[in-house]
């Protein structure tokens, strides 16, 4: 589904300039495969190959992943999409966390003598799942000196990936871009500058209980997508005049059936998971709609003469078509034999739809179904996607 929010000033002769485009990507553990297939679309329809034509790439959690391969890699957008999918198209949960059955064992030994955890702190546990082979597979793919090139050629303006801060409580977003970029600060929300690296990648993606917290100089992170109350506003505060959004939830999400049975711990689970990744995205774009209303009633000159300092934004939102927890649920026997009975008890292995094991199915047949699945649903609608773009007739915004 292709939402677009136009905000565009009425065209006039004055002073035309490129807009800057950002590529938003929300997090969502294994469902961020979606977003690769949108991205092969994209570069399929593009009409030339080159740099990315995304300049300003932000995510979180595992969308923050995705846009670190982009940028490292955004001297040539199509190799960098064909990148993201050599290695989603083929995953196996072993390398994202370890499921062997001495990995499993002594995550359950150790959260079983939790009451004992402060006495012998050595066995306090940090997590359910241990995410180091995805630390080993993210170093061995990702080079971050080429973002550094990739800024000073000037096809990226910036990198960012939003993290949340266990003892601040507020979300930072970790960004490295061109020098005139400022940092800002907002109610629980601080953009800071920084020379990204793994584990920035690592502190995005460390899912609440399920993956370990990774201490980020001052402080322990965990994934970017709590308390991520605007989605947005870091693309906006590198410099995006256009921001293309893809998500992975449905925007519209298909009704749970009338249940009388009380929920499983399971359910419980994939629901809170969910309330944390699902993100403020729709009250973000209401707000930006507000802002863009004023903008055309009152004139950007009135309101910055009174010292509020606003721009239109045009975003196009990029979602699912079908809801992914129904999908996952077709393929959860590719789930390691020892996952699946670990997670069994809990409910998770729901015959009809699963949000926990959507999260966690890292296997080749989920993810090249997503795959699939945001390929079709970009290419629906790619003469929406292609204006958004700019590709084909020669298009400007007006700045004023």
């Amino acid at each position: 589904m292709i939402s677009p929010h136009s905000s565009s000033l009425p065209a006039s002769h004055d002073e035309y300039v490129e807009p800057r485009r950002a590529l938003v990507l929300t997090g969502g553990g294994a469902r961020a495969a979606y977003q690769v297939g949108v991205l092969k679309a994209m570069a399929d329809l593009r009409d030339t190959e080159g740099p990315t034509p995304l300049t300003i790439l932000c995510g979180v959690s595992a969308g923050g992943i995705n846009a670190a391969v982009l940028a490292v890699l955004a001297r040539d957008f199509r190799a960098g999409v064909e990148s993201m999918e050599a290695i989603w198209g083929n995953f196996r949960a072993h390398q994202v966390y370890r499921a062997d059955a001495g990995a499993l064992l002594s995550s359950a030994l150790r959260w079983s003598l939790y009451p004992l955890a402060a006495r012998f702190p050595r066995w306090r546990p940090q997590a359910v799942l241990d995410n180091e082979p995805l630390r080993q597979l993210l170093t061995r793919t990702l080079d971050f000196s080429a973002l550094d090139e990739a800024i000073a050629e000037g096809h990226l303006r910036a990198a960012s990936v939003s993290a949340f801060g266990y003892a601040s409580g507020e979300s930072l977003t970790f960004y490295q871009g061109v020098g005139s970029i400022e940092p800002w600060r907002r109610a629980k929300r601080i953009g800071i500058p920084a020379r990204l690296g793994i584990d920035h990648l690592m502190a995005t993606s460390a899912i609440p209980f399920v993956f370990p917290a990774v201490r980020l100089d001052r402080e322990y992170f965990g994934d970017g997508s709590m308390r991520h109350l605007s989605p947005i506003s870091p693309a906006i505060h590198l410099g995006a005049d256009r921001v293309l959004v893809i998500s992975s939830w449905k925007l519209q999400e298909d009704p749970w059936e009338r249940g009388e049975a009380y929920p499983s711990p399971g359910r419980i689970a994939g629901h809170a998971l969910s309330s944390i990744f699902l993100d403020g995205l729709t009250v973000d774009l209401e707000r930006m709609e507000r802002i863009n209303a004023s903008l055309r009633a009152t004139g950007r000159q009135t309101l910055r003469s009174a010292g509020a300092e606003l721009r239109p934004i045009q975003a196009m939102v990029i979602a699912p078509s079908e809801d992914l927890a129904s999908v996952a649920v077709r393929y959860r026997q590719e789930l390691p034999r020892l996952m699946r009975a670990a997670l069994y008890p809990l409910g998770a292995m729901h015959p009809e739809r699963s949000e926990l094991l959507s999260y966690l199915l890292f296997e080749a047949g989920f993810t090249r179904e997503l795959i699939r699945l945001g390929y079709q649903d970009a290419m629906e609608r790619r003469q929406a996607l292609r204006e958004f773009m700019g590709w084909g007739d020669r298009e400007a915004v007006v700045c004023r």
